[in-house]
């Protein structure tokens, strides 16, 4: 986990909100990590994360076994073309019957798959690379939409 939390901290404008307590965060997601592109260092309000670690089930989310000691998930939000590649389904339209908690594996999230969400269990030798990739490419889009964004904040057009 250390590796891939150091990795999204090396990139350019990333902010990893790691709630802990005694913070303002919610107990549940104490020990948890969540990825944002965020230039400013501030928590962007109203934009979701690209990527998270988990570390414990969620409500309605514990397809990955979560609750066993050592199991954590990392999440990441990733275009639908990488989607398709990486799982061959499209995300509206998941029909393979999947084992979540299988460590190790690309696959789509238990809950979010349908919204283009990726998950890895326990990354390991197969998948880190692939993850910090995947999660790189995720920040990468996160700050293209920050731009976006700002510009338009900055020269809105006629």
């Amino acid at each position: 986990m250390e590796q891939i939390l150091a990795a999204v901290r090396g990139f350019a404008g990333a902010l990893v909100v790691a709630p802990a307590p005694g913070g303002d965060f919610p107990e549940l997601t104490w020990g948890d990590a969540f990825f944002y592109y965020a230039p400013d260092r501030q928590l962007p309000q109203n934009v979701p994360p690209y990527g998270t670690i988990v570390t414990k089930n969620y409500p309605d989310d514990d397809a990955s076994g979560l609750a066993a000691p050592g199991r954590w998930r990392v999440n990441i939000h990733v275009a639908r073309t990488t989607f398709r590649e990486l799982t061959g389904e499209e995300p509206g339209n998941l029909t393979r019957a999947r084992d979540y908690a299988a460590a190790d594996s690309v696959m789509p999230h238990p809950v979010y798959g349908a919204l283009g969400w990726i998950a890895v269990v326990n990354p390991g030798e197969r998948t880190t690379d692939t993850v910090v990739h995947l999660l790189r490419g995720a920040h990468d889009a996160a700050g293209a939409r920050f731009a976006r964004r700002y510009e338009g904040i900055r020269s809105p057009r006629p």
